[in-house]
C-alpha cells in the first residue's frame, strides 16, 4: 500500500515538474489544438476527399480537396480552406471555397452556406461532420437557402439550364458576365 502512494506521489511530482517546464519554454497545446488533433485522428474521409496541411506544424489551418464522383459537379475539383480558431469546438471553423464555382450555396467570394457552419453548430460536431456536409452540397445543392441567388433561381426554374451552366463553369468559361476558371480534374 505504501508503495502505491509513493508511485502516485512520484507521478504528481513529475507532472508538476513537466508543467513548470512547459510554462518556461515548452509549448502547451490549446484546447482547440487538442480537439483538432482528436478530430483528425478519427477522420473517416470519403474517397472523393483529400486533406492537405500546407504547414505540418499547424493543424488549425488546412485545405480540403473535394472531387465529386456523381451529380452536377462530377469531375470537378474544389478546394476549401479551413481556419480553426482558438474557440473550437465551441465555435465552428471558418471555411471558404477557394475554387470559384457556380453553386447556389457558395457565393463568388467563396463563402459557404452550410447550416452546421452557422446556427446549427454544436461542439459535438467534428471536422468530419463538416466534410460530409460540404460533400453533400455538391450532391444535392439547396436552392432554398442560397448565397448565389441567381444559381438557386435557375436550379429551381430550369434544371437543364442549371446543369449546362455548371458544366460551362467546370470547363472554364462564362456563365452570364462571370468567368470561371477550369476546375475539372
Amino acid at each position: 500500500m505504501i508503495k502505491l502512494f509513493s508511485l502516485k506521489q512520484q507521478k504528481k511530482d513529475e507532472e508538476s515538474a513537466g508543467g513548470a517546464r512547459a510554462g518556461a519554454g515548452g509549448k502547451k497545446a490549446s484546447a482547440a489544438q487538442l480537439r483538432i488533433q482528436k478530430d483528425i485522428n478519427e477522420l473517416n474521409l470519403p474517397k472523393t476527399c483529400e486533406m492537405v496541411f500546407p504547414d505540418q506544424d499547424d493543424l488549425l489551418s488546412f485545405k480540403l480537396l473535394i472531387s465529386p464522383d456523381e451529380g452536377f459537379y462530377k469531375g470537378g475539383k474544389f478546394v476549401f480552406s479551413f481556419k480553426v480558431g482558438q474557440g473550437y469546438p465551441h465555435d465552428p471553423p471558418k471555411v471558404k471555397c477557394e475554387t470559384m464555382v457556380y453553386h447556389p450555396n457558395i457565393d463568388l467570394e467563396g463563402n459557404v452556406c452550410l447550416n452546421i457552419l452557422r446556427e446549427d453548430w454544436k461542439p459535438v460536431l467534428t471536422i468530419n461532420s463538416i466534410i460530409y456536409g460540404l460533400q453533400y452540397l455538391f450532391l444535392e445543392p439547396n436552392p432554398e437557402d442560397p448565397l448565389n441567388k441567381e444559381a438557386a433561381e435557375v436550379l429551381q426554374t430550369n434544371r437543364g439550364l442549371f446543369e449546362q451552366n455548371v458544366q460551362r463553369s467546370l470547363r472554364g468559361g462564362y456563365v452570364g458576365a462571370t468567368y470561371f476558371e477550369r476546375c475539372l480534374k
